[in-house]
């Protein structure tokens, strides 16, 4: 597969990655197997897939368990990404960005990861009562003590900040204005963000500013929670404890309304002889050198399809149609 870089470290991963956290987290529980799981991530190691993203929420802790039983045995064909920094509740998830708290999380997911060190270390949200950079400057101390090759930033979700849209900025300024901050205490190495044809946001201010300063790009959600893979039904259902079941977009109503979306995908496929998964995920690409696409799933079938799409060049006419393509519809609108 096609290697591309992730920021200021060099460090060199695959250009598809795999989103770990459908395996423990957030999708329907009753499709989660941890034998399936562990069959998935080998799939994508053995096809050049080599950035596993996790994360110590989710589960929480025992996706980081799960993909610890994998690195015991293939600890240097894979890049490993975890993040810190949101504790979940019961009924509520909290940012914590102590330092104290920073270090012993780290040594907590090394314990779990069955691992020395972590290749890219994320602040999944920063603590609103704790200036970032402190937050920041203990996670550069983990890279000091060898336990952390690399920092990487997640943004606050599009949907999230979807209130302060007609802001000064756009969506991501206040992740933009955290970015600069942290950038003064040490490099910034990937931002992680949403990014896909029905969510464009991010090219907008964030990805040109991990362009500009040489930052690795890595685009969550591509597969827009797998609504661009044509394969869900509007008004299928989901169970109570998929995000799914709340989420403004995939309300029976919007997900029919989007149809025009996978439909363009479709078109695009066949002309291809591929998927709309695969295209989706070869629009992402061709934003540049710097994207790195995080399809999530926990099924092998669907690793060895997300694979495929790191061969797939589309045309610029393909481009141009697939931009001509409306953004997504939510209820909210």
């Amino acid at each position: 597969m096609e290697r591309r870089t992730i920021g200021a470290a060099a460090l060199e991963v695959g250009a598809v990655g795999l989103g770990c956290m459908p395996m423990s987290w957030a999708y329907s529980t009753s499709e989660q197997s941890g034998e399936e799981s562990l069959r998935a991530v080998h799939a994508a190691l053995d096809r050049g897939m080599t950035l596993l993203d996790t994360a110590d929420m989710y589960g929480p802790f025992t996706n980081e368990l799960l993909i610890g039983r994998v690195l015991k045995e293939r600890r240097h064909d894979a890049f490993v990404s975890t993040k810190c920094g949101l504790l979940v509740g019961e009924q509520h998830i909290v940012a914590n960005g102590r330092p104290g708290y920073v270090k012993r999380a780290c040594d907590a997911s090394l314990r779990r990861l069955q691992t020395d060190w972590i290749d890219l270390y994320q602040l999944h949200r920063a603590d609103p009562e704790v200036p970032v950079e402190e937050t920041w400057g203990a996670m550069a101390e983990l890279v000091a003590e060898g336990k952390v090759r690399a920092l990487g930033f997640c943004a606050v979700g599009a949907r999230a900040d979807h209130r302060s849209r007609a802001g000064a900025g756009g969506i991501h300024a206040a992740t933009i204005r955290q970015l600069e901050r942290v950038q003064g205490v040490f490099p910034v190495s990937g931002v992680q963000a949403e990014l896909a044809l029905w969510s464009r946001e991010a090219m907008g201010t964030l990805l040109p500013w991990c362009v500009s300063h040489g930052v690795g790009f890595m685009a969550a959600m591509p597969l827009g929670n797998g609504y661009l893979s044509g394969t869900l039904t509007p008004g299928g259902g989901f169970e109570t404890d998929d995000v799914r079941a709340r989420h403004p977009r995939f309300t029976a109503e919007m997900m029919a309304a989007n149809q025009p979306v996978v439909a363009g995908l479709r078109r695009v496929a066949e002309r291809h002889g591929a998927t709309p998964a695969q295209v989706a995920l070869a629009w992402l690409l061709a934003q540049g050198p710097q994207v790195v696409a995080l399809p999530g799933t926990k099924k092998e079938r669907w690793v060895t399809e997300n694979a495929a799409a790191a061969e797939l060049r589309l045309t610029p006419a393909d481009m141009a149609e697939l931009g001509a393509l409306p953004a997504a519809r939510e209820s909210w609108e």
